[in-house]
């Protein structure tokens, strides 16, 4: 869902992960027609960081 999220709207996905002033700045490259194709590829990559961190810190708790 995340994934969508982050190709449809770039700037809301940063919200969802907790990182609102990465999804102010995005939301004003998104509003530059140029802008939308960067903007949706840094909003994957978050997510991608996000998903590892997320594995570390559950690998970390198991220990």
């Amino acid at each position: 869902m995340r994934l969508l999220l982050a190709l449809l709207l770039p700037w809301l996905q940063f919200f969802t992960i907790g990182k609102p002033i990465a999804g102010i700045i995005c939301l004003l490259l998104q509003l530059t027609l140029v802008g939308w194709l960067p903007a949706a590829i840094w909003s994957v990559y978050a997510l991608s960081q996000y998903k590892t961190d997320q594995k570390i810190e559950a690998a970390i708790r198991d220990k």
